[in-house]
């Protein structure tokens, strides 16, 4: 099996599919790298697509010591892949979890980054709800200790954000709800620890993005309420941003409306890659109301 070794030993499962300009997809704390298949399917008949298990996550290594895993781990581990493919710049795409270390990606590795998307990324950044957010996520790691992953799945499955997918695909809910149930224990507390648990708020790192140049994409569900706001946030905060918000849609896009998803990603990439994907113009100010 194929693995690629971050800088601190731990090894990360990936594959690949298709030629042409890279595209790595990152996934989710709440599932695992086969809920790209839909992007990757269609991606890769124009570009080379890579995804990968992050760490925590099998086929992937698990580390036991909550210390292996971090917001900034996850992060590097994206260019960790990437080195060992040979590849300089890619796409970045990510979902919540993934979504969190794509924007880090940007801000730490801008240069190997032709652009990002960032879908479902805001959990735990509101400065109203951070502190319930790290407590949730502690309990949430102890009930994947004391209850199992097969067990503590549909609990987790149906979360306010997560029941739209659930109405509008059963079968792809329960597939979700499968894949959850089939992740390491331990890698499950670790990551929710270690990762969701000490994460930066987006908005303290306002003066990052505003300095950041990577074109950027914000996609989110406009019923995943705690995204909803700190999409709003990155839109105006990161210079060369865009915003897609889709309607009576949760958490996980790619796989709740994957065509749309799949749509607006195409259109960005390509966008940018024909260099149309600018910064802002400074005509449109947000604090104008009519030009007299």
């Amino acid at each position: 099996m194929p693995h690629a070794t971050a800088s601190d030993g731990v090894r990360l499962y990936y594959e690949e599919a298709g030629s042409g300009t890279p595209v790595i997809f990152v996934h989710e704390f709440g599932d695992n790298y086969r809920s790209w298949e839909q992007q990757i399917g269609y991606f890769s008949r124009r570009h080379r697509c890579i995804v990968y298990a992050a760490r925590g996550y099998p086929p992937s290594d698990v580390p036991s010591d909550v210390a292996m895993y971090s917001q900034r781990r996850a992060c590097d581990d994206i260019a960790a892949v990437l080195d060992h493919l040979g590849i300089d710049r890619a796409h970045v795409v990510g979902l919540s979890m993934g979504g969190f270390a794509t924007l880090h990606f940007g801000l730490n590795h801008a240069h190997r980054a032709l652009s990002l998307t960032a879908a479902g990324a805001g959990y735990g950044s509101e400065k109203a709800h951070q502190a319930q957010f790290r407590q949730l996520a502690e309990e949430a790691a102890a009930r994947f200790e004391s209850m199992g992953p097969v067990a503590f799945a549909p609990i987790y499955g149906e979360a306010a954000s997560r029941v739209q997918f659930q109405n509008k695909n059963p079968r792809g809910w329960a597939a979700f709800v499968d894949r959850l149930a089939q992740h390491s224990q331990v890698g499950a507390a670790c990551t929710m620890r270690g990762v969701q648990g000490r994460r930066p708020s987006l908005y303290d790192l306002e003066a990052e993005f505003r300095a950041m140049p990577v074109p950027t994409l914000v996609i989110v569900g406009d019923e995943d309420d705690h995204c909803l706001q700190p999409g709003i946030f990155l839109k105006r905060a990161i210079p060369a941003c865009g915003l897609v918000v889709l309607p009576k849609t949760g958490h996980a896009v790619n796989l709740e409306e994957p065509d749309l998803f799949n749509h607006h990603v195409a259109e960005f990439i390509a966008a940018v890659e024909a260099g149309r994907w600018d910064r802002r113009d400074p005509r449109a100010d947000p604090g104008q109301l009519i030009k007299t």
